[in-house]
């Protein structure tokens, strides 16, 4: 099994679009054996599903994430675990244990909408993500 988190300084980033680096575990015998942090290069949303799928992903945590990033990694076979905040080591234990808690209807998807605010008032962290 191969697991992916959405990336930033220890911390499941909150917008799988704007990601810049994923943290890899790979897993073996319900553990992690190996991990290690890949960098996107700057790909947009559309890219990113394939970047996973390419590596060998199977199972993605992140935080908000919009509608077509979803059925980008549905098409690609990777089961998908947003609405996640925290610690990224720690999520991926909490997963390999089943008590990971997520939200299968995040998303992050009021882009437009507020103007340049901050997407952290919106639930899908604290950045500014104003295009």
């Amino acid at each position: 099994m191969r697991i992916a988190v959405a990336y930033e300084n220890g911390q499941v980033f909150q917008h799988f679009g704007h990601t810049e680096r994923f943290k890899v575990y790979d897993v073996e015998n319900g553990k992690v054996s190996v991990s290690t942090t890949v960098n996107t290069n700057g790909s947009g949303h559309g890219a990113l599903a394939d970047i996973l799928k390419k590596i060998g992903v199977d199972t993605l945590i992140c935080g908000g994430i919009g509608g077509g990033a979803k059925r980008a990694l549905a098409e690609a076979g990777i089961e998908l675990y947003g609405g996640v905040s925290g610690d990224a080591d720690k999520a991926v234990e909490q997963f390999l244990s089943g008590e990971l808690e997520f939200d299968s209807e995040a998303t992050c998807d009021h882009h437009g909408e507020h103007n340049g605010d901050n997407c952290g008032e919106q639930g899908c962290g604290e950045h500014h993500c104003g295009n």
